[in-house]
């Protein structure tokens, strides 16, 4: 799933598209006043009447909160998974921030280690693991790198020294590592060459199928081909469905 927000004008904030992954494994449903809804054969994240203020404020803002940088003021955000005759089967689940990964625009600024393998594993548990546990870990980062083309980038190799494609598929990898319920991308193509954005647009089409992917841009020409459904969020979260850009 991918969502858009467009420019921002004098009274309104940018719209926010979402659209589910083509094989509707999981999607997005924001409940609103009047509710919309995309269906899915899997699971939904469920956004019900959800509020947040700032502390010290008088006005209720909708920022980061898919994301779990902010805790809602009211409301929630559930995941609920369904089974193959619709129904759910089993109690919605709360969206917890370990369940979600973040990109945020020119990721590559952030990098810290001095090379790939240490970029990937940087967050990781830092306590002691048996052998069992190591092995998980490993058969993550090896998922999370076969997901995103790094196979043939040493894992020695400078991140900094990578090309602005390759760096952003490196953010990816880092977060994917976790294999989040919700992929959540600001910009996702922000300051790449063409070429760069060409590769990075068919890499999110094939993680669109194992991934439940929110994009947010001000521009979606050129994510148009892997986005299902687009809205547009006016200043205090109205939602507006808007059409894709031919």
């Amino acid at each position: 799933m991918a969502l858009k927000l467009s420019g921002w004008g004098a009274m309104e904030s940018p719209p926010l598209p979402i659209t589910p992954k083509s094989s509707s494994s999981s999607c997005l449903n924001f409940r609103t006043p009047r509710p919309s809804s995309v269906k899915c054969d899997y699971s939904c994240f469920e956004v019900r009447d959800v509020s947040y203020r700032p502390p010290g404020t008088e006005t209720s803002l909708l920022k980061s909160l898919l994301a779990g940088l902010s805790k809602p003021t009211s409301g929630s955000i559930h995941i609920q998974r369904y089974g193959n005759d619709g129904n759910p089967n089993q109690s919605p689940e709360l969206l917890t921030p370990e369940r979600v990964g973040i990109v945020f625009q020119f990721p590559e600024r952030y990098f810290m280690a001095d090379n790939v393998l240490e970029e990937v594993t940087f967050g990781w548990p830092r306590q002691r693991g048996d052998l069992q546990f190591k092995e998980h870990l490993a058969l993550r980062l090896q998922r999370a790198i076969n997901w995103v083309g790094l196979n043939g980038i040493s894992l020695d190799k400078d991140p900094h020294t990578l090309s602005g494609g390759y760096k952003r598929r490196l953010a990816l990898a880092i977060q994917l590592v976790q294999i989040p319920d919700l992929l959540i991308l600001d910009e996702p193509l922000a300051g790449l060459d063409w070429k760069a954005r060409a590769d990075v647009v068919k890499l999110l089409k094939h993680l669109k199928k194992e991934l439940t992917i929110l994009a947010v841009s001000h521009d979606l020409k050129e994510l148009a081909t892997l986005v299902d459904r687009s809205w547009s969020m006016k200043m205090g979260g109205i939602l507006k469905e808007e059409p894709l850009p031919l």
